[in-house]
């Protein structure tokens, strides 16, 4: 197994806070990275072509490779794509490593069974739900504060539009805390790994899309009754009568704030909201 740190000095980079390149270099937190998909997926033995967002220096490549038959990277910096070619010419000449130049939020992504990513922290929103809709498998290494908030449950500060629209495609857990110092440079923030399993929603929406957008209007409001937050994000939502849909539900739901309801009931107000507020 290649050793980080021989990885940055062959690599000659140290990392640039700058452009949000802090590289994972702790050996355990590397090593346990792929044990943390889901039990049922690894077993399956389905879990052949992983991709790796941000690949840096190669440290958690050099891990994929030692476990999955096919390994897709995407790294967006020239000169750390040219060092990976050089780096692991072996495997790529194999067939084992494709690596991919360019932006991981830009190239369009192959058919892949899962994703194992120590995300860019500025992008990660973004990455994440580009990569939620796969239905795929997911471990990746994420700002603290954002893994908490994707793990939350109802009534709690954490909990809010991303919950909801992550735990939308998948059961999101929190499954292992990473300290600063597995980073070179160390980031300012604490580090979590987050894994994603990808489900079916326990509830039925007859819009994904319109469930998503209406759930980001109403969560730009989360101190407001729901009353007030769909009368006041119809333009979010698109809503063409958003007092209709006051009119048309619950009491209880109307009274309450968005941090409040689990994601059934969102899904609930959707549902009414399509039927009673859209021309």
């Amino acid at each position: 197994m290649r050793d980080p740190d021989g990885l940055l000095a062959r690599a000659g980079v140290s990392g640039n806070p700058d452009r949000d390149q802090h590289f994972l270099v702790d050996d355990r937190v590397l090593d346990r990275l792929p044990d943390h998909l889901d039990p049922a997926a690894a077993d399956s033995g389905q879990i052949e072509h992983v991709l790796e967002i941000g690949a840096g220096t190669g440290a958690l490549t050099d891990r994929l490779l030692e476990r999955f038959d096919r390994v897709t990277a995407i790294e967006r910096d020239p000169t750390l794509a040219t060092f990976l070619r050089e780096e692991f010419a072996d495997a790529i000449e194999a067939g084992r490593l494709d690596l991919i130049e360019g932006d991981a939020l830009a190239v369009e992504y192959p058919d892949f069974d899962a994703s194992i990513s120590n995300l860019p922290y500025g992008a990660s929103s973004e990455f994440l739900f580009r990569l939620l809709p796969t239905g795929k498998p997911l471990v990746l290494t994420v700002q603290l504060e954002f893994a908490e908030r994707l793990a939350a449950e109802p009534g709690t500060p954490e909990y809010g539009r991303l919950t909801v629209s992550a735990g939308h495609y998948a059961d999101v857990d929190l499954v292992e805390p990473v300290p600063p110092e597995a980073f070179s440079p160390p980031p300012a923030v604490e580090s979590a790994i987050v894994r994603a399993t990808p489900r079916t929603p326990t509830y039925d929406v007859a819009d994904d899309e319109f469930f998503l957008r209406f759930v980001k209007a109403v969560f730009t409001q989360r101190r407001k009754t729901m009353r007030n937050a769909i009368r006041n994000t119809a333009h979010i939502s698109d809503l063409d009568d958003p007092d209709a849909v006051v009119a048309a539900a619950d009491e209880d739901l109307m009274s309450a704030r968005a941090g409040e309801l689990p994601p059934e009931r969102f899904a609930e107000l959707a549902s009414l909201a399509l039927a009673e507020g859209v021309a």
